[in-house]
């Protein structure tokens, strides 16, 4: 059983210890509400009690899980990580906490050409590409096809448009136990053991003090127990209504406070740079031309999720660390800008030149002209195109969970990652996209009606 009280501090340990995890990986690590759980998750709460430091966790997709390490967005991973020599080269290691092995998957009606490991020869194997269980589909020349995580691997199957899944058997037992409709069966296992560790950059210093909490756990028997927690027993699965009624209001929180706030700062802050970046397009001087020019070029030129990227695994690489809801709104302002730029400019040069001497006839200059003259006319043009930029941008707010920011979709993902149930709870995150995208159109046809007096005729 775990000590009744912790202990002292680790002078190695910092406090809190943060920890990145995926939160959607059943029964290894998952989120509830604003909890998280699991096997992985009740290991390392009980290695951060022994250590007498606070465990704090930070929900990170896979494929971004070691770069957002390499930024120091976190201390440690606690994610199933296999160990392996390259890993061992590359990151400090923890003593294993668990051992398992893999299964051979394939669909419940598979014609019985896949019966063991050596028939995935050129057969198509459903697998997360940085995982080593895709190592191992490779070692017996299957044909891999990329996929985010297990559940995507699981659809695949199903649907037939892959022949096989090499995977834990924990996690693959789980899905099975746990899913209203699993449509898969197990049919061999590997030979090769798979021993999950904790991992932390490279000279960090924790993984002593963390392995004698592992070695006070295993000998105490609380590793044993929080293991037969997880497998002992299978599962109940609820069924898809109820799983909407109780996450419905939650999906719902994220948009409010979440994605509806992201829209909206990254929306007035780009339009802002728009504008900006359209008068220097428009400048007869030479430099702010050129640098409007390149702006625009380097934005619609990359793709918004290497934008992301940069901005936020990156960048601290160079002493700018920015928090992730900050580092969205830096990259969607940055992206909107780029694209509403020259909306703006050929919603300008739309205007006739005659608007503008008429406007100098009077006495104005051109800034002045700019503001009261041409840019009312010029926004009854822009709104459409600005609508669109606008409602992309709501649903480009799916992207930044790649960099830690928890929005409507990751928080679909949380609530349907315990029982792979993933139609029920995208399907309400993708009618609350829709709902707010409707608004926005609606706004859109009042602003044209409200804009449409400036028109001249």
């Amino acid at each position: 059983a775990a000590p009744t009280t912790p202990a002292e501090p680790s002078a190695e340990i910092p406090n809190p210890l943060r920890v990145g995890t995926e939160g959607v990986y059943a029964p290894f690590s998952m989120k509830n509400g604003d909890d998280f759980t699991g096997f992985d998750i009740e290991v390392m709460d009980a290695v951060g009690q022994r250590l007498g430091v606070e465990v704090e966790y930070v929900a990170t997709p896979w494929d971004s899980m070691f770069a957002a390490l390499g930024a120091g967005r976190f201390d440690v991973v606690a994610n199933q990580v296999t160990s392996n020599p390259e890993r061992e080269q590359l990151y400090d290691l923890s003593d294993p906490y668990v051992e398992t092995g893999g299964v051979l998957v394939v669909a419940e009606d598979n014609p019985e050409d896949i019966q063991s490991l050596e028939d995935l020869a050129g057969k198509r194997s459903a697998q997360n590409i940085t995982s080593s269980w895709a190592e191992v589909a490779k070692e017996y020349d299957a044909e891999i096809v990329g996929v985010d995580g297990m559940t995507e691997a699981m659809a695949s199957l199903k649907e037939g448009r892959v022949d096989a899944i090499v995977n834990d058997e924990l996690a693959v037992r789980n899905y099975i136990a746990t899913s209203p409709d699993p449509g898969v069966k197990v049919v061999a296992q590997t030979e090769e053991r798979s021993q999950s560790v904790f991992a932390a950059k490279k000279g960090s210093g924790y993984m002593p003090a963390i392995n004698e909490a592992l070695a006070e756990m295993e000998e105490d028997g609380t590793t044993q127990q929080i293991y037969d927690m997880y497998f002992s027993a299978e599962a109940q699965a609820p069924t898809w209504w109820d799983l909407v009624k109780t996450n419905a209001w939650p999906i719902a929180w994220k948009g409010i406070s979440v994605t509806i706030p992201l829209t909206a700062l990254s929306f007035t802050i780009g339009l802002v740079l728009a504008l900006v970046t359209a008068v220097g397009r428009m400048s007869h001087a030479a430099v702010p031309r050129a640098i409007a020019r390149a702006y625009i070029s380097v934005i619609r030129g990359t793709p918004l999720l290497v934008q992301l990227y940069l901005i936020f695994f990156a960048l601290p690489q160079i002493g700018v660390d920015l928090e992730p809801f900050p580092a969205a709104v830096v990259a969607l302002s940055l992206n909107v800008g780029g694209y509403a730029a020259e909306v703006i400019r050929s919603a300008v040069e739309s205007i006739p030149k005659g608007q503008w001497e008429a406007a100098q006839t009077i006495g104005m200059g051109p800034r002045t002209a700019l503001r009261r003259i041409i840019l009312p006319q010029a926004a009854r043009t822009a709104v459409p195109p600005l609508s669109n930029t606008l409602i992309s941008l709501i649903k480009d707010t799916s992207l930044t969970s790649i960099i830690l920011v928890v929005e409507m979709v990751r928080q679909a993902q949380f609530a349907a990652a315990p029982t792979f149930q993933f139609m029920a709870m995208y399907g309400l995150a993708a009618v609350y996209f829709w709902i707010i995208c409707m608004v926005v159109s609606f706004a859109q046809d009042r602003a044209e009606e409200r804009f449409s007096r400036y028109v001249a005729h």
